[in-house]
Parts: C-alpha cells; sequence; structure tokens
C-alpha cells in the first residue's frame, strides 16, 4: 500500500489532517504503515488514534514494534492498552514480550485475569489452548430465544465473536450450538434446546495447531469450540487466528523444504548469527552425505581416466535427476498438506510417478541422444551410456520423490523435511551408480 501522503502530512507536520485520514483507514493498514517508521514517530502517530482504533491497530502490530511501544510508554497508557486487547491477543502478546514488560502488564492485571494469563502460558506452544480465547457467548438451552438474543445485546460488545454460541449446562459441558442467524430467524418464544445443534465438532485443548487448521480447512468454521478432557467448554478459536497458524505451517514447511530449520522471526527481524544457526546444521548433513557420490566416483576412476569424456555429463545427469525428484516431491507434499494423500495412497503414488517419468524421460533421453551423437560428435556407445542413464535417473528419482514423503507421513516425520536437499543428494549418488554401470556394460570398461 502507498504511504506517501501520509508521510508528507507527517513531514508537514500537518497532524490534524493525518488524524483525519487515519481514522479512516484500516487498522492493518495503519498497522503496516507504523512498521515502516522508526519507533518513536510511530508511537507519536499511534497516540493520535482514538482508543478503540489504537487498541485494535496494536493487535496488528509485529512482535518487536509492540515490545518497543512497551518500553516507551508509562504503566498506566500499556494497562489501557492491553486491557483493550481480546484476551487471545493479549496472551500471544505477553508470549513475545520480555520479562520486564510481562510483569508491568501482570502488575497492573487482577487476580482472576492473572491465573487466566498463567493458564494460558502453560498450554504448549502449538496447542489449541494457547489459540483459543475465552470470550464467547454462552448460553442454557433451557432459555428462550428472546431471552437468549437479549443476552447476546447484553455481553456481546466484549465477545470476539457473536455469530456462533455456544450451549452449555450447569457443569460448563457443552451440549449444543446455534448460530445468531437462527436466533434471529426463530420464533422469540422457540427453546434453545429445540433449535441447537448437537451433533459438534469441537478439538481438545492439547490438539495441534495443524490438525486444527486442517478442520477449519475441512468445515469452513469461523470458529470452533475447545473442550477440556471432561468436555467442558473453556475456549474458541476464531478463524483469524488459524489463518495465521496456516501461514506459520506453510513458512515452516518452506523452510524445511530448503533445508533450512524453521524461523518464527520475519526475516529481517533476524539476526545474521542466527540465520547462520538455522542453516548451518542442513548444510553440514548434506555437505558429509554428499561424500558418497565422492566415494562413487573414485570407485570407477578407472573408467574415468580411460572415458575423460564421462565427466563432461557428470553434472547435467545429477541436476536432472535432483530437478525430476524435487518436482516430484514438491506435489506429494503438497498433496499430503491439503489431505488429498495418505499413506495408503502410496502405491497409487508409484505408479503415477513412474508413468509421468516414462513420458518425461523418454524425450529427454531421445532429445540428449542426438545432441550428444549428431551435435557435439561424442561415439554412438557414450551417447548410449549417458542417454540410458538419463532415463532411468529420471524413473528413479521421480519414484523416490513422490515415495519419501509417504514414507515420512507414516513415520510422523514433516514429509517437508523430504524434500529437494535431501532427494538431491540421494538421487546423485544413485545416479552415478547408473552412470558408472552402464559405461562398463556399454562401452565395456
Amino acid at each position: 500500500m502507498d504511504f506517501s501522503i501520509l508521510k508528507e502530512l507527517l513531514d508537514k507536520h500537518d497532524l490534524i489532517r493525518l488524524t483525519n485520514i487515519l481514522k479512516t483507514m484500516r487498522a492493518a493498514d495503519i498497522a503496516e504503515f507504523l512498521e515502516e517508521l522508526d519507533h518513536k514517530t510511530a508511537l507519536l502517530v499511534f497516540r493520535l488514534l482514538p482508543k478503540d482504533l489504537a487498541v485494535n491497530v496494536f493487535s496488528h502490530l509485529s512482535s518487536q514494534r509492540q515490545s518497543e511501544f512497551s518500553m516507551l510508554v508509562d504503566e498506566e497508557e500499556l494497562a489501557s492498552i492491553v486491557e483493550e486487547l481480546y484476551f487471545d491477543d493479549r496472551i500471544d502478546y505477553i508470549e513475545e514480550m520480555p520479562a520486564n514488560v510481562v510483569k508491568k502488564i501482570l502488575k497492573n492485571s487482577s487476580e482472576t485475569e492473572r491465573r487466566l494469563i498463567n493458564q494460558f502460558l502453560n498450554y504448549p506452544e502449538d496447542s489449541a489452548g494457547s489459540l483459543m480465547t475465552i470470550e464467547f457467548v454462552d448460553l442454557k438451552k433451557h432459555m428462550k430465544v428472546r431471552d437468549a438474543l437479549k443476552r447476546i445485546r447484553e455481553i456481546g460488545q466484549d465477545k470476539e465473536t457473536i455469530y456462533t454460541c455456544y450451549v452449555i449446562d450447569e457443569e460448563r459441558r457443552l451440549e449444543g450450538i446455534v448460530s445468531l442467524r437462527d436466533l434471529v430467524l426463530a420464533d422469540p418464544d422457540a427453546i434453545i434446546e429445540d433449535i441447537m445443534e448437537t451433533q459438534i465438532i469441537y478439538v481438545s485443548t492439547y490438539d495441534d495447531q495443524e490438525y486444527i487448521a486442517d478442520v477449519f480447512k475441512k468445515y469452513g468454521f469461523l470458529a470452533l469450540p475447545v473442550v477440556d478432557q471432561e468436555r467442558r467448554l473453556v475456549g474458541i478459536i476464531t478463524v483469524d487466528d488459524i489463518v495465521d497458524v496456516i501461514e506459520l505451517e506453510n513458512t515452516e514447511d518452506f523452510h524445511k523444504m530448503a533445508a533450512i530449520q524453521p524461523l518464527r522471526e520475519s526475516y529481517l527481524d533476524t539476526s545474521v548469527f542466527k540465520l547462520a544457526s538455522k542453516r548451518m546444521l542442513w548444510l553440514m548433513v548434506l555437505m558429509i552425505s554428499a561424500t558418497i557420490s565422492g566415494g562413487i566416483i573414485k570407485k570407477y576412476e578407472s573408467a574415468l581416466e580411460a572415458v575423460v569424456a564421462l565427466t563432461v555429463f557428470i553434472p547435467m545427469l545429477m541436476d536432472t535427476g535432483g530437478n525430476a525428484g524435487s518436482q516430484s516431491s514438491t506435489l506429494i507434499i503438497r498433496s499430503i498438506a491439503l489431505g488429498e494423500l495418505t499413506f495408503k495412497d502410496t502405491f497409487k503414488v508409484i505408479w503415477k510417478e513412474f508413468r509421468v517419468s516414462l513420458v518425461v524421460g523418454l524425450p529427454l533421453a531421445i532429445v540428449n541422444f542426438l545432441r550428444v551423437y549428431f551435435l557435439e560428435g561424442y561415439g554412438l556407445a557414450l551417447s548410449l551410456t549417458v542417454s540410458a542413464t538419463l532415463l532411468v535417473t529420471v524413473i528413479f528419482a521421480k519414484i523416490v520423490g513422490g515415495l519419501l514423503p509417504m514414507i515420512a507421513q507414516k513415520l510422523n516425520i514433516d514429509p517437508a523435511i523430504m524434500a529437494s536437499p535431501l532427494i538431491t543428494t540421494i538421487v546423485d549418488a544413485i545416479s552415478l551408480v547408473f552412470y558408472f554401470t552402464f559405461a562398463t556394460w556399454i562401452m565395456g570398461l
């Protein structure tokens, strides 16, 4: 988004016009604008906002910018902002803050709030308990619709969502759900028990966030109830929180596919040494594993000495094999993530990738033979060796690229680990074995 007009008004110190424009903007866009300013100027602009808008903008800021604001404002102003945040946003904020800021927040919280905050902070980081909010509308099944609507009007202003209401018993066990649409359209004298939905999809407090994201995607929910072991309703997860989870999980998969340990911070906010540490381990593993290829070349050293031209085609064979395997693994990993494939589909995947590899590999081998034999003038035996190796390498690479993610899923390992770098290392070694084996057979080395 272009913020040139806002920056121009800021440079001219025309704060009245700047404030009027900011009031018409969405909170997420204002937060994006504040991220582009230095922290002191950003705080100045932030203080121009009406309180309700300021709180909403604060929830959209990065954890680093939130931390900067928290250090610059006094305890009273900080408490005023944090108090107005939705409870799940407050928990997310506290989790990212340094200890001295957390102490300031807890100091100004009531005993009940401190107990709830500590309870939420004790849930595993990637669990439903850490994602949920306690700000929902609860109803009783013996209520009349008119009473339920009255309750929503009374307490709905402070709730994160009112579009789905949750029916609980005296022990807070979840009995049903009812949408605001159903309440508005129902007879005012109807009983909640008669219109509520009892076939409820819910998650438990310790369920993993990736599973929860799958539930949201499958059923298209706007909110999802969270229960404890006794099926007592303890919170809900809203779709805006799960969108963040989906983005985080996709980012982690992308990092793993590039042989990088996942990052929580943004690229520019991460230090050079931290970036290096996230990459070094996998590079070290892949470097050491690549010595297998070196060992294979050394084993066939005599063949290379007899026909030096064999070395010319090694990079091409290894690159083509790695690229072919990466194509397959990327598609399979994505299909697994979308729930389109499970381990029972393994043989279907192998059979499909085998047929794909033939369709892809045969034209590549034929074109390569014509290039090597006619254009580059190498002998018939060498041309056949390189082309045959290319075909077999593509077949092997595509099957391995499809198979390894399926095996990883079965072993409860993230399939993204079985991506380009690892598959390339495996295919490189095997393609060399094929190459020198064919050279021995066809060229009589």
